[in-house]
């Protein structure tokens, strides 16, 4: 996950308001609700120490919300009487609306909630051409098309001579259409960056266009097995950004573990556990924070200064370093702090065993 998008957070000092709202339930009394959540959301902020012109704002920004229609969710983050950033979620958030008031942003539940969402280019291939739609978690947009030679296109059933040439004109124009569809596709693929081509359509006529794509991109090709007119291809459509999702993640685990152990002169090009997290963030040694949030780590108190780079495990550790202000902070979200301000990555992980404790990171050097 990219983490650009969070550098508005840390612009300025905490403490921060951090609120997650579930907007994934609709019915007739959904404005009302919403108000009672943001009444519930401000005391919750109140009761933490929060300010009340920041309780006040968030209080605000949820009621803005009585009239959407919000898929998902919302997650809020406030300090000084403001919301500095408003992000809509790509999932509902598991443990319901919550808040809290924190030196640091509280941004881990991004990694899961906001984060990962492959985009996809929808191809609706069929002999004519083809239609292109882009999708993501919270959207779906036109992206163009092909058409193709429209004549000659269907076959017929007759053995005579000029049947038989007909048809092989039918199969050229097929071909054609094939290679002009896949041209446009990766043409598509390269304008959107997205992470997954889908394909829907006759199996024929999908491996035909499969078939001419330039190899770079056989990699991101699923071939959905339900057509356009099917109930069940949303399902398909979520079902490869779910597998793509999964993929990416057992691939940076793997770098983990690779990383792990120590090349002939003892150097490691992975570490975990947070004291060795802390010196590479202190470094800026970090490439890709990889995250279990449920890990006993995540959780886990370190000491932070103003900076993003002055975060250590003892506070007395910061005072060496010459800081003389410090607050203790989760240790994922001082560290995600940390990879936001030299423009590394985070992956949150499900795997129960790796990394251990929870927090790991790949390096940019050994």
């Amino acid at each position: 996950m990219d983490l650009a998008f969070l550098h508005p957070l840390y612009e300025h000092s905490g403490p921060w308001a951090s609120v997650y709202v579930d907007t994934s339930r609709h019915t007739e009394d959904t404005p009302h609700e919403r108000q009672l959540t943001a009444q519930a959301m401000a005391r919750q902020l109140a009761a933490q120490g929060a300010d009340e012109a920041t309780c006040g704002a968030v209080q605000n920004a949820i009621e803005d919300l009585r009239h959407s229609s919000e898929p998902h969710g919302r997650a809020f983050f406030a300090r000084d009487g403001e919301v500095v950033l408003d992000l809509p979620l790509a999932h509902p958030p598991q443990a319901g609306d919550w808040a809290e008031w924190a030196p640091l942003p509280r941004v881990t539940p991004l990694l899961e909630l906001a984060g990962e969402d492959p985009v996809c280019v929808v191809a609706y291939v069929d002999r004519k051409g083809a239609d292109f739609e882009m999708r993501s978690a919270l959207s779906r947009e036109n992206a163009g098309g092909v058409s193709g030679r429209q004549w000659p296109v269907h076959r017929t059933g007759s053995a005579d001579w000029s049947e038989r040439h007909f048809q092989l004109r039918v199969e050229n124009t097929w071909e054609h259409n094939a290679a002009e569809i896949a041209d446009a596709l990766a043409v598509c693929q390269e304008e959107t960056r997205a992470d997954l081509l889908i394909l829907v359509g006759e199996d024929r006529e999908r491996r035909s266009v499969h078939d001419r794509l330039p190899k770079r991109l056989h990699g991101l090709v699923v071939e959905a097995p339900h057509g356009s007119g099917s109930r069940l291809l949303d399902e398909d459509v979520e079902k490869a950004r779910a597998e793509h999702v999964a993929w990416q993640a057992e691939a940076e685990l793997e770098r983990l573990r690779a990383g792990r152990n120590p090349d002939d002169e003892g150097r490691a090009g992975a570490v975990e556990g947070v004291p060795a997290l802390v010196e590479a963030a202190r470094e800026h040694r970090i490439d890709e924070l990889l995250i279990r949030p449920n890990g006993p780590d995540a959780h886990r108190e370190v000491w932070i200064g103003e900076d993003a780079d002055q975060v250590a495990v003892r506070r007395t550790d910061l005072k060496i370093l010459g800081e003389q202000h410090s607050w203790p902070a989760r240790a994922d979200d001082a560290l995600i702090r940390s990879a936001v301000a030299t423009d590394a990555r985070a992956l949150a992980v499900a795997e129960e065993e790796v990394p251990v404790g929870g927090l790991g990171a790949l390096l940019r050097w050994k």
